[in-house]
């Protein structure tokens, strides 16, 4: 679960709208308002870069406005910066707004460009998540 903690000034500086509150896990976790908020949230990448959180990086979340919650992931320093559908950040989101909201079984939604649509389940010590993929790659591969 999350624990409140304090905001590098580079992530802070870096966003064009400030989270009602701050979170760590693994990655820093930005609460805001609003959907519409998370879904408007823009990154100055030359100073979100300056930011090494290997390995982690920053959520964005907050209530949904058709389902549980939403989300968007950022990764500094990284190739691609917004990735589209992220299950180790459900890891945290889904014990906070289970707690949150009073409920263990949650639909969320990572609002990217992509949208990932999730089905959780808090199950305290284990997290069920589960949805539709995209087919990114087919292969074999052998094990000697």
């Amino acid at each position: 679960m999350p624990v409140s903690d304090v905001l590098p000034k580079n992530i802070e500086e870096s966003l064009n709208i400030q989270p009602k509150e701050v979170l760590k896990s693994r990655d820093f976790v930005l609460v805001y308002e609003t959907e519409t908020e998370v879904r408007n949230i823009k990154i100055n990448r030359v100073l979100f870069d300056q930011v090494n959180l290997d390995p982690g990086g920053v959520i964005v979340t907050s209530r949904g406005d058709h389902c549980d919650f939403v989300s968007r992931f950022f990764t500094p320093q990284a190739s691609i910066l917004e990735d589209p559908v992220t299950g180790s950040a459900h890891c945290s989101l889904i014990p906070y707004w289970a707690e949150k909201l009073g409920k263990n079984d949650l639909y969320a939604m990572q609002v990217s460009e992509r949208l990932g649509k999730l089905l959780c389940e808090n199950k305290g010590e284990r997290i069920i998540i589960s949805g539709q993929a995209r087919t990114y790659s087919i292969g074999t591969l052998w094990l000697d």
